[in-house]
This record gives C-alpha cells, sequence and structure tokens, in this order.
C-alpha cells in the first residue's frame, strides 16, 4: 500500500465532514447558501490533498493555509446556518467541533513542513 494523501486523518475526516454536509444540504432550495457551504467543505480536503502532492514546503504550506481558512469558512457558514435554522443544533455542534479539531490537525500538518528538511 502506498503512503499518499489518501492515509492522512485529516484528508479522511475532512472528506467525510465534506460529505455529510453535502448530503444534508442535497434538497436545499437555497442555491447560494448550499453552493457557497458546499464548496467551502469541498475545499478542505482538495487543498489538503493539493498541498500534500506539491514538491516545495512553501507550496505545501501555501494549500494547506487555503485549506485552513476554508475551515474557518465553514465554521462560519454553520454557525449562520444554525442561525436561520438551516442546520439544526445537533448536526451544527458535531460539525462545528469537527471542524475546530481539523483546524488543529492542518495546524499540525504546517508544522511539520517547517521541522522536516528536504
Amino acid at each position: 500500500m502506498s503512503v499518499g494523501f489518501e492515509n492522512l486523518d485529516v484528508w479522511q475526516r475532512s472528506v467525510a465532514l465534506s460529505a455529510k454536509i453535502y448530503k444534508y444540504f442535497k434538497d436545499s432550495k437555497d442555491y447560494g447558501f448550499k453552493d457557497q457551504i458546499t464548496r467551502s467543505s469541498l475545499s478542505i480536503p482538495s487543498n489538503i490533498s493539493e498541498g500534500y502532492e506539491r514538491e516545495s514546503a512553501k507550496e505545501k504550506k501555501y494549500f494547506y493555509t487555503i485549506a485552513k481558512g476554508s475551515v474557518a469558512e465553514l465554521r462560519t457558514q454553520i454557525f449562520i446556518g444554525m442561525k436561520i435554522e438551516y442546520i439544526d443544533k445537533e448536526n451544527g455542534k458535531e460539525w462545528i467541533q469537527e471542524s475546530r479539531e481539523l483546524s488543529a490537525m492542518i495546524v499540525g500538518l504546517i508544522n511539520s513542513i517547517r521541522t522536516t528538511r528536504p
């Protein structure tokens, strides 16, 4: 089995969260909100995988930082979704907690780049 981004826990968990959000909003008629929240959730694992595959530390850090920003964007959208009653409190709280943990894990990825020599 090869080692790749698919083996990263942070990537697997962000894929799972994105899939949950896509399924939750599949029947939503508010296409603007649906598009924003699904796109920000999709951006997280997409940028983690892109960063992982980059050669230079600078590029890796860049994409991981974008992923971290997407987590913050997603968390904001979850809070708003809860306030406007698009997201029930149980799912919202779970997703907020998961987003906080993903953010911390991405910080770990970024820090590992700083300490790893080419």
